[in-house]
Order: structure tokens, then sequence, then C-alpha cells
């Protein structure tokens, strides 16, 4: 399964090297999460300077083991199976995070939202 987010990720970056310069990485729809979990943190912790990620539409329910992204300001959780475990977004020190998408999810509860009380957010 790491192969195939690595290979989505390759593509997305179409021929960029410099990890650590990425801003902005799109991968809607690329992977399509068997068990609902994101792949190992370190594929994205890499990505240093990486402001915006959209993984829209991946099928992902579980958000445990969130990497740690400094410097992220804006992440699309669209169209996916979340149903809660916000928490783990605030454990991930998102402390940069300002729009979060979380539309068409599984979320029934606004205190299902609790969690990101902890966050910046200027836009859910």
């Amino acid at each position: 399964m790491d192969e195939i987010w690595e290979r989505a990720v390759e593509t997305a970056l179409d021929g960029q090297t410099d990890v650590a310069s990425v801003r902005t990485l799109t991968l809607d729809g690329a992977v399509k999460c068997v068990h609902g979990r994101l792949p190992p943190p370190s594929l994205f912790e890499k990505f240093h300077s990486l402001q915006h990620l959209s993984i829209a539409n991946i099928g992902v329910s579980s958000l445990e083991q969130f990497p740690r992204l400094q410097n992220l300001q804006k992440l699309i959780l669209s169209d996916n199976r979340i149903a809660g475990g916000l928490e783990f977004l605030v454990e991930a020190g998102l402390d940069s995070l300002r729009d979060l998408d979380l539309s068409n999810n599984r979320i029934q509860d606004i205190n299902d939202l609790r969690p990101l009380a902890e966050l910046r957010l200027v836009s859910l």
C-alpha cells in the first residue's frame, strides 16, 4: 500500500525533486484507502514547507498518526469517511492550520468537532 502512496505523491509532484520546497500537494482521489488509514506519517513529513494538502475522496476514515506538518495552513479532507478522531489533528501539532475542509464526511454530531477548538481555524 505504501508503494501506491509513493507513486501517487511522485505523480502529483510532476517531476519536482526538491521536496523541501513543495508548498502544495494535491492527492484527491489518487489512492483509495482500503482500510481507511493514511500512509505512514514519514511520507508527508519530508515536505517541510507544505502549506496546502488536499487528500479528498481517498476513503480515509481514521486520522490516527496524522503527520506533523508545522507549516500546513490549509487541509482538505472532503469526501471521505471521517466520523471522528479529530483530536489526532490537534496531536499532530498543526499550529499553522487556518483552513480545514471536512465537507461530505460522516461527522454527525457537533460535539465531534470539539477537539478542533484547540486549533486556530479561520475557516471550517
